[in-house]
């Protein structure tokens, strides 16, 4: 390096843009790599100083001294700037011109580049900085909504963004937070519903079991004709279920409308409903104590998310056995939404079409049309009754007759000397006796004709979890006798 090299390069500018040049490195880094960061903080400044284009004559070598028309002796003194020659002068062919450039001319030159380069780079790295808080902004925001969705979750029992298992070119779009599905995927999902693939039965229409892809399956309700009430049923549920997640409450992924026929498709649940493990042809022998009270532990769970934290209030109005579906490890999901309504109850049989399922119904609401949250509650009592028995809610005595499951335990429940007698033959002797009388008492309670003699949902959560065994979800330190 020359001194007059040295001189350029040791400028206080250029020496201060040097150091504002090398700082950016980390960040750029961050995002681009080591490589691709030098390349962007040393091309561009290149790029910028190319575009300044500089006399190439005084990069040049001299030329020899014999091809020197005039040659400069070495006691002459230079001149301060070249000389150009008038159009009158005339050039000796094969005599090379010299020009001479001051080293400030240069100096300025190139301290105009570098600013102009420093201009580039510091416009660069606003923009980073803005990309990075950005970034920043998103990640916070997807935790935060990720810290809220698992809120609600014990065991972190969140399925997360079930959707993006669906192929997105064969979905038709979305209404709120529900995926509008086309109805070809459904056909060739369900193998264009055949028979086989019946996996229950509603009160319009069939479900049945839809294979997506190789690894994910799913269970479609297909709703047909059912005049204004399905509809209206269709509608409530997809309104209702967009607005909610919970661990305990089934997962709508989506809906199709075709022509007459309309359908849901929700997450499938591999045990099937509790209607059909208890009263089907297993006749609950895959239901032992503790799952029977971890299933009545989720129910619990389930109907206190609607009539606690949900804003409004949402009351099931159809909570029965059929309705609560079971995964592969006996958790509970409250499922069909058709008949719920949100804002707390209604006064009288006037102002809504009383609905429910025979023994499930709240004598006050059916009766009097009084529908309240202890509504839910008479209808979990009934579901306690059948897991802690074993029989159904309404049994035909004779073609003309039928018995409630509460008109005939009610008074064998209160005796202790008879309880153990009309439990489940199949877990009769499989639980502690204290913990089959508390059952039993939040069963009573809760099947009470008076509404406000019922305890809140909540109370009768909390007199489940110690019933039920750590693994399972409750507080219950089991250990070996």
């Amino acid at each position: 390096m020359t001194d007059k090299t040295q001189e350029i390069w040791e400028d206080p500018p250029i020496l201060a843009f040097l150091r504002f040049f090398c700082l950016p490195l980390p960040l750029l880094s961050n995002y681009f790599g080591i490589k691709m960061a030098l390349n962007l903080l040393f091309i561009i400044p290149i790029l910028v100083l190319c575009s300044f284009t500089l006399p190439v004559d005084a990069f040049t070598a001299s030329p020899p001294l014999s091809s020197m028309a005039d040659p400069v002796l070495p006691n002459e003194k230079k001149p301060p700037f070249s000389h150009i020659p008038t159009d009158n002068e005339a050039r000796s062919p094969g005599v090379s011109e010299i020009r001479v450039v001051h080293h400030e001319d240069l100096n300025k030159k190139i301290l105009i580049a570098l600013i102009v380069a420093s201009s580039l780079l510091a416009a660069i790295l606003l923009f980073l900085s803005c990309f990075w808080i950005y970034r920043l902004k998103i990640s916070k925001t997807s935790k935060t909504q990720k810290a809220q969705q698992s809120q609600d979750a014990s065991k972190g029992l969140s399925l997360g963004p079930i959707l993006d298992k669906f192929n997105p070119l064969r979905m038709a779009g979305k209404k709120g937070s529900v995926t509008v599905i086309e109805y070809e995927w459904l056909v060739s999902a369900t193998n264009n519903f055949h028979e086989d693939n019946i996996i229950g039965h509603g009160a319009f229409g069939s479900v049945y079991k839809a294979c997506f892809n190789d690894h994910f399956l799913a269970a479609v309700k297909r709703i047909h004709g059912g005049g204004p009430d399905a509809q209206r049923g269709f509608e409530n549920e997809i309104n209702c279920l967009s607005k909610i997640q919970h661990q305990n409450i089934v997962n709508l992924l989506g809906y199709c409308i075709h022509g007459e026929t309309r359908f849901l498709v929700y997450e499938m649940m591999h045990k099937g409903s509790l209607e059909s493990q208890l009263h089907g042809p297993s006749h609950g022998t895959g239901l032992s104590w503790q799952h029977r009270m971890k299933i009545a532990l989720d129910i619990a769970r389930g109907l206190e998310y609607l009539h606690e934290r949900c804003t409004p209030p949402v009351i099931h109005r159809d909570l029965k056995s059929s309705n609560i579906l079971l995964g592969s490890n006996y958790n509970a999901k409250l499922s069909d939404f058709g008949l719920a309504i949100s804002g707390g109850g209604i006064q009288g049989k006037n102002n809504i079409k009383l609905s429910g399922t025979l023994g499930y119904v709240a004598p006050e609401y059916l009766l009097d049309g009084k529908l309240t949250d202890k509504s839910d509650v008479y209808a979990f009592g009934v579901v306690l009754l059948e897991l802690l028995i074993g029989r159904k809610p309404v049994e035909k005595m004779s073609p003309s007759q039928c018995q409630s499951i509460v008109t005939w335990a009610m008074p064998q429940l209160t005796d202790r000397s008879k309880l153990p007698n009309i439990v489940d033959p199949l877990i009769r002797d499989t639980m502690d006796l204290k913990h089959l009388y508390q059952v039993a008492a939040v069963a009573v309670l809760c099947v009470q004709p008076e509404p406000s003699y019922r305890p809140l949902i909540t109370d009768v959560l909390h007199s489940f979890i110690p019933l039920v065994p750590m693994e399972l979800g409750g507080s219950l330190r089991i250990t070996e006798s």
